[in-house]
């Protein structure tokens, strides 16, 4: 399988990325079990498909080690040279608190030796109290060490407008958030997106086929009850579906996404993460991967296969003129984390 030229996105000068990140949040244990041989048998699976770029965290249990793993095979199997077709983005998430050198250096030096690599690629960093202020003394340590040559590129995960605004006035340079983005949830259209273009930031949105929900598996289906909700993805996305609107207007959507979807031999999902890729300031949409219990690569192919006309946006935007206004209701980007 080949991925046209329209997956990949010059993120950076040096950094090609495809714009359909692998997630690997499903890898966290809250998902399932993951089979650490498998696992890697799929991350080379991926890597040949094109899909050649991970979304990773210091918090998801192994992903870190499985990435680490993962190159280490690479040059075995293939050669050192191959590993420049691989980029990994991870993320700190440290507990609020006073922030020194040592501290931030301490961390970052377990993710490098975790993944297998003298620097990192983009550290995306994320922090729970804004009224704690030493997240600037964090991102200024990082700072530095991104002049040391330990980390390529600093971004954000989660961040609203407002403290993204503070960072930047901060003189700390910003290269992308990474936000929850789909058709349910618009909140970035307020006030994120138009910020982001003005300063060049880029953003990566998760969330965006709501952990699963936004195929063809729930349409026409009854909803679901909280004991059949096995996953946190699904957990946490019925939530926001049941703020949104509640499933009877959920099932018109997904018909409306049906029609879509068929009209342009697509799935589902499919039309879910190209109406987002089209947005504004998204260099990328994160699809959570559950290595070695179910793919989609073949799918995710498909979303470069094919784009969305003007009456298919309207169709889209009929159903979410009948929702409610989550940015009323949570707030910015981010928000539900800081409730």
């Amino acid at each position: 399988m080949n991925l046209p030229v329209s997956s990949r996105l010059q993120f950076t000068p040096d950094l090609n990325i495809c714009r359909v990140l692998n997630g690997m949040w499903q890898v966290s244990g809250a998902h399932g079990r993951i089979n650490p041989t498998a696992a890697i048998q799929s991350m080379f699976q991926y890597m040949d498909a094109g899909f050649t770029t991970w979304d990773l965290a210091d918090h998801y249990d192994p992903a870190e080690d499985l990435m680490g793993e993962f190159r280490r095979q690479v040059i075995a199997k293939r050669t050192k040279e191959a590993l420049s077709n691989i980029q990994a983005f991870t993320k700190w998430v440290p507990r609020p608190g006073k922030m020194t050198k040592k501290i931030v250096e301490e961390n970052i030096s377990i993710s490098l030796k975790r993944m297998n690599v003298d620097s990192l690629d983009l550290m995306q960093f994320h922090w729970w109290e804004y009224r704690d202020t030493n997240y600037l003394d964090a991102l200024k340590y990082m700072t530095e060490l991104q002049t040391e040559g330990k980390i390529k590129y600093l971004a954000l995960t989660n961040f609203d407008t407002e403290h993204l605004q503070i960072i930047t006035d901060a003189d700390i340079k910003i290269v992308s958030n990474q936000v929850q983005f789909s058709i349910i949830d618009r909140r970035p259209e307020v006030n994120m997106i138009r910020f982001c273009q003005e300063n060049n930031i880029k953003l990566f949105t998760y969330g965006t086929v709501c952990g699963g929900f936004l195929s063809e598996k729930y349409l026409g289906k009854p909803e679901p009850a909280a004991f059949q909700l096995d996953t946190a993805s699904l957990r946490k996305y019925k939530n926001m579906i049941d703020a949104w609107g509640g499933w009877n207007l959920f099932q018109e959507l997904l018909s409306t996404l049906k029609q879509i979807a068929e009209k342009h031999k697509v799935s589902i999902s499919n039309v879910a993460i190209r109406y987002i890729l089209d947005k504004p300031s998204v260099a990328g949409v994160i699809v959570g991967t559950r290595l070695g219990i179910s793919e989609h690569i073949a799918d995710n192919a498909r979303v470069f296969q094919f784009s969305l006309d003007t009456e298919d946006l309207n169709n889209i935007d009929f159903i979410s003129s009948k929702s409610r206004n989550l940015y009323d209701l949570i707030g910015d980007c981010g928000d539900e984390y800081r409730k």
